[in-house]
């Protein structure tokens, strides 16, 4: 019988400090694994990498890391964001992409765990956290539960 994980995920985009670290408590995160390609910008101030790193281990005792190998490269993220490819060429390219990666071989289910994959994006529906998830849930040895906050 194969382990359960649970595995969160959550976007910071149109929520206040105070929601996004509530909920990460409420769910009984213990891990938040950035998946973002640029993890330093100013898009919400509390998300910025050390301010964040920061927060979560002085307001939670949540560890924070970064994965890289997570993250869309530039080129497909950019053509998304000026529309010049749509949900479904994105997805198709980043899930080739993952899988070339081989992203399974990069994280454990201990890891993944009462983690918390982050991104930007508000809902799941459009977002590469969720496109992360679904592809650990079917290449690792393990039972994935993945819930989005």
């Amino acid at each position: 019988m194969s382990k359960l994980v649970n595995l969160f995920t959550i976007g910071f985009t149109q929520k206040k400090a105070e929601q996004f670290f509530e909920t990460l408590l409420k769910a009984g995160v213990r891990r938040v694994i950035d998946t973002r390609l640029n993890n330093v910008s100013q898009l919400a101030g509390f998300t910025k990498k050390n301010d964040l790193e920061y927060l979560l281990r002085k307001i939670g005792g949540i560890e924070y890391i970064h994965i890289l190998e997570l993250a869309p490269t530039k080129d497909i993220l950019d053509e998304y964001k000026k529309k010049q490819i749509n949900w479904a060429i994105y997805e198709e390219r980043f899930n080739q992409l993952i899988t070339e990666r081989q992203i399974e071989k990069k994280v454990s289910s201990d890891l993944l765990d009462e983690g918390c994959l982050l991104c930007s994006e508000s809902k799941p529906h459009n977002c590469h956290r969720r496109l992360v998830a679904e592809y650990l849930q079917g290449k690792l040895d393990t039972t994935i539960n993945i819930r989005h906050l």
